[in-house]
């Protein structure tokens, strides 16, 4: 079962036609990893003291219907896909069972000067939680 973040819309996120605006929910996707990551015991700021960093690499975001304000969404988040030095996570956001917006995005490592590095074996271990279920059978 992916990671579930809630989601309370707020009016300062609404564009002028009152939907939250579409930069918007490119930050709701983003506290949905970091909290999905502290629930799996690495949360960023550890990292971060440990010398590495996750850093978005590529984002592709699909907008299907417009949230409004008031409206509470929940984020489903989940890797799909292990590299070497990256993860590749699918994402959506759900207003009941309507799917809202959808993302695809890599993540790689970094060290903490942005360089990228490969990561050490705990991290990848951490993250098997936020496995997708068919990553997990495999």
């Amino acid at each position: 079962m992916p990671h579930v973040t809630t989601i309370n819309v707020r009016f300062a996120e609404l564009d002028p036609y009152a939907h939250v605006n579409h930069a918007v929910y490119v930050t709701y996707f983003e506290v949905a990893r970091s909290e999905a990551l502290a629930d799996a015991g690495v949360p960023l700021d550890e990292m971060a003291r440990r010398g590495f960093q996750i850093v978005v690499v590529d984002l592709a975001v699909r907008y299907r219907r417009a949230a409004e304000a008031g409206d509470t969404l929940t984020v489903e988040s989940e890797i799909v896909e292990v590299g070497r030095a990256s993860t590749r996570w699918a994402q959506r956001i759900l207003r009941g069972d309507d799917v809202m917006v959808t993302a695809e995005l890599k993540a790689g490592v970094t060290d903490s000067n942005g360089r990228p590095t490969k990561p050490p074996p705990w991290l990848f271990e951490q993250l098997e939680p936020l496995l997708s279920a068919d990553l997990r059978h495999n």
